[in-house]
């Protein structure tokens, strides 16, 4: 709107108070939100657990007063709390917690949106809920369509989390850190897409040349040719967040790879191959992960150690199995909790060691 001034966000909780007041009278607070042993029909809200949730912006409706809005500074914190206390909750389905996340950290989105920060502020937040937002999406795994949450809907709402970042690096001066970082977290989220690889290779020269970019470079590169034995050995490197953002494609790189050692070893007669072998190539969780994938694609066992390739047998259907994906993604956290991958300056580089192959 012409001559506007977007305002500055003053309020100081997670959740205004007359959000709170609200939802309590209409009975919309999520057990999250509820203050401890508060029980009965009527519960009471937490204001240190209460977080304002999405209200969608219609047209015609007046715009939030600065007492609606939180500051940059508040917004952060919000992401803070998410990550260390709701994300990590172990008295919840990932579902639930998932669900929760996403609307909440999609309100922060809005907050940003309807007020006035500078650059270097509203990235700072975009980053951290974007990065909180992988971290549990991730962690729904293979039955992520079950449960209080549409994976469809948390799908685009990553996808519009990494558009409003890139456009504020884009309409920025910065500085921005952890740019790179998160850049080559969008090609690896976007792995295989052409467009996505265009975008990235829009980017100047400098910011493609830093470690994190070449090596999502390097992933989507052996991605596209098809070459499991790189494509893992470089996955086994990636640090948790990239771990994050990558695991949605780890299903469909291991049924690739799979089908091309059916066409390469398949015979009338059937040649075997050592689960050991598979799980190594294919940074499976163990031998059961292995001969379950197996079984999945219509490969039958030799015993307990070893596949067969018998010619006609493989098959595809439904989606790929997604694993477990504790080698890949679950172990790398090392010790650190999600709050401090999130709210860290800077991602490491690799978890085992530098990648240097591009």
């Amino acid at each position: 709107m012409p001559g506007y001034e977007l305002p500055v966000g003053t309020c100081l909780d997670m959740c205004p108070a007359a959000e709170r007041t609200q939802r309590e009278k209409e009975r919309r607070l999520h057990r999250f939100e509820v203050a401890p042993g508060c029980r009965g029909d009527r519960p009471r809200a937490d204001p240190q657990r209460a977080v304002k949730e999405y209200s969608r912006p219609a047209a015609g409706k007046i715009r939030p007063p600065p007492s609606q809005l939180r500051p940059p500074s508040v917004l952060l914190a919000t992401v803070r709390y998410l990550a260390s206390e709701v994300a990590e909750r172990t008295d919840a389905s990932c579902a639930e917690v998932a669900s929760f996340v996403a609307d909440r950290l999609r309100a922060v989105r809005l907050d940003l949106a309807l007020q006035s920060a500078s650059d270097v502020e509203t990235a700072l937040v975009l980053e951290s809920a974007l990065a909180v937002l992988l971290a549990v999406v991730a962690r729904l795994g293979p039955n992520a369509t079950h449960g209080p949450v549409d994976p469809m809907l948390l799908q685009a709402q990553v996808q519009e989390s990494f558009g409003s970042l890139r456009r504020c690096y884009a309409l920025g001066a910065g500085p921005h850190p952890r740019q790179a970082t998160f850049q080559g977290l969008f090609l690896l989220y976007n792995l295989g897409s052409v467009e996505a690889l265009h975008e990235v290779l829009q980017l100047p020269a400098a910011l493609r040349s830093c470690p994190a970019l070449r090596t999502a470079l390097a992933v989507d590169s052996a991605f596209r040719e098809g070459n499991a034995a790189r494509l893992f050995r470089l996955l086994r490197t990636l640090p948790y967040l990239q771990s994050c953002a990558v695991q949605c494609h780890v299903g469909r790189a291991r049924r690739g790879a799979l089908a091309r050692l059916a066409r390469a070893l398949s015979t009338s007669k059937g040649q075997t191959l050592p689960l050991g072998f598979m799980v190594h190539l294919l940074a499976l969780d163990g031998p059961k992960e292995a001969r379950d994938l197996c079984q999945a694609h219509g490969l039958p066992l030799d015993g307990q150690e070893r596949v067969v390739f018998l010619r006609g047998r493989y098959t595809e259907e439904g989606l790929p199995p997604a694993g477990t994906c504790q080698i890949l993604v679950g172990n790398k956290l090392g010790g650190r909790t999600l709050e401090d991958v999130v709210m860290a300056e800077e991602e490491d580089e690799a978890v085992d060691r530098p990648v240097t192959e591009i």
